[in-house]
């Protein structure tokens, strides 16, 4: 075992000497240029070649290194492109004629449209009562559907929780209308039997389903272009537009369906709304169906701003507002080669924000601070408001001397302050307004009904940018004509009236006058014939009993000097024949 050892040991030492020879021998060859090197890798070779740099070189100016910089440092003011749209700006037909609320929304539901809708209904019901489902139903005319359109309106005026309420006869229901109009059977036999496209194309479409000619949105289609094209035909943007989304909410069981968590509306449809900033006239739109070809290659926001957003009819000049959705600088580089101004803000994770931090913000900024940087057209600028905001523009230059009022702590105290901000905000604050302002128009007042079928939850919510727009385009031609517009609310009454006037030829009679209601007595004792007062049993107050009653209502009322149930039950009564339909 010994001389087993000692051998291993030799060979071991042998093996080291001649790897120390190898290592000297690689060591005093990478001295000789002549030498080629089989052990270094081809990276190492190819720095090995590299001239070394001359002292010549370092005496040359450096390449000037991106950097943020202050409001103090002056920016390029760009030059602004000349506005020049197609059309002359606001409504595009006669605006010194006299225009009525039916006869604006009869531009974007016009007589054909109609045609159309009352022809597939019918179809619809007719198939229906050729599968053996058992409803009462005649033919849809062009009354009936005004008449539907009237109620679906006033339902918009005056909400109640349960539809069926609306023709109930009982206080403190009992309308006027709809009950003396149309049946609460005939309405929902047109509400469930509303149909907008042809059955047989219906057909050869679900024939398609699986494949790429397939149109998802098929059933909307008539009703869909006739009101996107009248919404381009009737009004001409002014300078400044927005785009945003828009949530059409409903519990359908439908792929189109979207979620969005910044939205009042969380689940429901996603529209994608081009808007006039400064009147909120919804321009163009468009329904999200799901991904494109064109949003794939491009992305989805970067397509939806094309898409919306048909060059020759708008014109040149115009200026776009974005939210960060879909600002990048790549989109205000591609709209600023076709004229078109944008301004939005930005994220900061945008693979073409800035990303140095040379001079950037210091760890403890204040209020009105504010950083910019510009890269040709593009302007990237940062500002310290409660949070830090960051904006992109093509329009604006970083900082012109204005000023916001914002409440700034101080010494620990709080105190109304003067702080700079970019011209960007500003306008933006300013300009991407309009969607919203729609969409609060629509909320106000909106025709939307309880339903599982998709296509009549769009059918709704046509009808709701048919009304405001109409309204808007009612305010539009009272300005220009110098006179003052009705409010929404005047104005949904007055295309609820005007619907019946079309449908039947004239309004229902005004109920009778409150003049003719006078107390009297059951009998000329007064401690005999009493009745239960009806205002104190409708307010929960049980075992009222009064002698007197009204003489036109024949209702129990109380009077004495320290509670007159008469007077205010009138009055009640009076305010709900107001919002009735006269």
């Amino acid at each position: 075992n010994l001389e087993y050892n000692s051998q291993r040991t030799e060979e071991r030492l042998q093996t080291l000497e001649v790897k120390e020879a190898n290592l000297f021998f690689i060591y005093h060859s990478s001295n000789n240029d002549d030498y080629e090197q089989p052990l270094q890798s081809p990276a190492k070779r190819k720095a090995k070649s590299k001239p070394a740099r001359s002292k010549s070189r370092k005496s040359e100016p450096p390449e000037q290194e991106e950097m943020w910089r202050t409001e103090k440092v002056e920016d390029r003011n760009p030059e602004p492109f000349k506005f020049m749209p197609s059309r002359e700006p606001g409504p595009t037909f006669n605006k010194t004629a006299s225009w009525s609320p039916l006869s604006l929304f009869q531009l974007f539901f016009s007589v054909p449209v109609v045609q159309t809708i009352i022809q597939n209904t019918n179809a619809n019901a007719a198939r229906r009562k050729a599968a053996g489902i058992k409803f009462q139903w005649t033919d849809l005319t062009v009354k009936d559907f005004y008449i539907f359109l009237a109620i679906i309106v006033f339902t918009g005026l005056v909400s109640i929780h349960h539809r069926a309420d609306y023709w109930k006869r009982e206080w403190p229901y009992n309308f006027h209308f709809p009950q003396e109009y149309m049946s609460r059977n005939r309405f929902e036999a047109i509400m469930w039997s509303l149909h907008l496209s042809n059955l047989k194309d219906d057909e050869e479409n679900q024939k398609k389903r699986n494949t790429p000619q397939y149109d998802r949105l098929f059933k909307i289609k008539p009703l869909y272009d006739q009101i996107v094209n009248a919404c381009k035909a009737n009004f001409q943007p002014y300078e400044n537009i927005c785009m945003d989304e828009r949530m059409v909410a409903s519990k359908a069981r439908i792929g189109v369906k979207q979620y969005m968590k910044a939205k009042p509306t969380k689940w429901g449809y996603k529209l994608f709304v081009l808007a006039d900033s400064a009147s909120g006239y919804t321009w163009n739109f468009f329904v999200y169906t799901g991904k494109s070809e064109s949003s794939i290659s491009h992305g989805l926001s970067y397509s939806a701003v094309l898409d919306l957003l048909p060059f020759p009819l708008l014109g040149q000049g115009y200026t776009l507002y974005l939210d960060n959705f879909y600002t990048s600088s790549a989109l205000l580089q591609h709209l600023h080669k076709t004229r078109f101004g944008c301004c939005g803000t930005i994220k900061k994770t945008q693979s073409d924000f800035p990303c140095t931090e040379k001079n950037d913000f210091p760890k403890r900024a204040e209020r009105g601070d504010m950083r910019w940087i510009r890269k040709d057209e593009v302007l990237f600028v940062k500002w310290i408001n409660a949070r830090e905001i960051t904006m992109c523009s093509t329009v604006h230059r970083a900082f012109s001397g204005k000023t916001v009022q914002r409440r700034v702590k101080e010494a620990g105290v709080w105190s109304a302050k003067q702080i700079p901000v970019p011209d960007a905000v500003l306008d933006y604050n300013k300009n991407m307004r309009g969607v919203d302002l729609s969409d609060v128009l629509i909320r106000y007042y909106s025709v939307q009904q309880k339903t599982k079928k998709w296509y009549k939850t769009f059918f709704y919510h046509f009808v709701d940018i048919a009304i405001v727009n109409s309204f808007i385009l009612h305010k539009e031609i009272c300005r220009s004509q110098g006179r003052e517009p009705v409010t929404q609310k005047q104005f949904w009454e007055h295309l609820a009236a005007e619907m019946l006037s079309f449908a039947v030829g004239s309004a229902p009679a005004a109920p009778s006058p409150t003049l003719t209601c006078m107390p009297c007595y059951y009998s000329s004792d007064a401690t005999q014939s009493r009745r239960y007062c009806r205002r104190c049993l409708d307010a929960g107050i049980p075992r009222v009993k009064t002698p007197i009653y009204c003489r036109a209502c024949n209702v129990p009322l109380c009077l004495t000097s320290k509670k007159n149930c008469f007077e205010r039950w009138h009055k009640l009564q009076e305010y709900l024949s107001s919002v009735n339909v006269h």
